[in-house]
């Protein structure tokens, strides 16, 4: 299969040849690549279980993972579900369109293969122009998790989806770097208290503000996931290694704690860093210490760091997250070792993805 790259080469998108093609092979059964404001997606015709099967074999997705389903407006969302609560009318005032995603009860349109046999459909309304257009000019609701092999860094921008996937997918609708940077926040509204099972660009305290309270799922699960029954995972992203690069991750909550790490690399190994605004790298791999932002033409050929952005603006953290773990990655290095900021905010999401990356 040649996987077609789709550029947008007019103002007005929904009459932009490229998005109309990419909307013709949805409806015709295919796979497309396409932006939202929080990662790239890949998509099928959600109501179609041929086309979203298609889904689990490019990305290499085992079927006990359930897939978001994206729709056009908040009244396409009441059509796919047996029930719309009081809670799901005010988080979509408030949050859609935008990175959030409910799980509802599905409607006799959504196949088992989008939930995982379970009786709960993930839904979301995203923000992103390109993909609203793209959906409803497509005319169906469209289940699309990530554009990236199964477990790999989650792509934001097409060049990311083409280093997972060219080949295994139709085409790619290429509309530039995703805004957000990390997937939605998963929240089952219809229990009290409201759960969120992943963390994501709906942050728990703008969610507690409007419902007044809100739980995170705290979940360890075993890596051994080959025998998980369908109703064992309430949520997309809940497996145990998500979100990872090639290379190992190591997580430090501190200058010193990056320092002792850095001190334990054995000689030869490759190693990169994800530098935060305000921390100064030392150790014995640098001629002399490192600031972040800094120039390091003193860099040995066996380190590579990156800066990364402030602790002040995580919104950058988040943006930049996927985009320097792959770059990293290009580059060869074996162990890559990552501060994490706080739990506040989308630091929360931030923190999530990183551990799941670490295992």
């Amino acid at each position: 299969m040649k996987t077609l790259r789709l550029r947008l080469s007019s103002a007005n998108v929904a009459d932009d040849p490229a998005l109309l093609e990419a909307a013709r092979i949805l409806r015709a059964g295919g796979l497309i690549a396409f932006p939202t404001e929080t990662v790239y997606g890949l998509g099928a015709n959600a109501t179609d279980a041929a086309a979203v099967e298609k889904i689990f074999a490019a990305k290499q997705r085992p079927h006990w993972d359930p897939v978001i389903v994206h729709v056009a407006d908040v009244a396409s969302a009441r059509g796919l579900v047996r029930e719309w609560p009081e809670a799901a009318e005010r988080l979509a005032a408030a949050f859609w369109p935008g990175p959030l995603t409910m799980l509802l009860p599905r409607g006799e349109a959504i196949p088992d293969v989008c939930t995982a046999g379970r009786e709960k459909v993930g839904l979301r309304l995203p923000a992103h122009p390109v993909a609203r257009a793209l959906i409803l000019a497509a005319g169906v609701p469209v289940a699309a998790p990530s554009a990236n092999r199964f477990g790999h860094t989650s792509p934001t921008t097409a060049e990311h989806v083409l280093a997972d996937l060219d080949g295994r997918i139709d085409a790619i609708l290429d509309g530039g770097a995703c805004v957000l940077g990390v997937e939605s926040t998963v929240l089952d509204p219809a229990i009290q208290p409201p759960m969120i099972y992943r963390p994501g660009g709906v942050t728990a305290e703008q969610i507690r503000e409007l419902l007044g309270s809100v739980q995170v799922a705290e979940r360890n699960l075993s890596p051994d996931l080959s025998n998980v029954p369908p109703e064992a995972l309430e949520s997309p992203g809940l497996g145990i290694r998500h979100y990872a690069p090639r290379a190992r991750v190591v997580l430090v909550e501190s200058e010193a704690e990056l320092a002792a790490e850095l001190s334990r690399v054995p000689e030869g190994v490759k190693v990169g860093v994800l530098l935060p605004g305000g921390w100064t790298l030392r150790g014995p791999h640098l001629a002399k210490e490192r600031r972040y932002g800094a120039p390091a033409p003193e860099e040995p050929s066996g380190l590579m760091v990156r800066s990364w952005g402030s602790w002040s603006e995580p919104e950058t953290l988040a943006r930049e997250l996927y985009a320097q773990l792959r770059a990293l990655d290009e580059s060869g290095v074996e162990l890559i070792l990552c501060p994490v900021p706080s739990s506040e905010g989308i630091g929360l999401a931030i923190r999530d993805r990183l551990r799941k990356a670490a295992k």
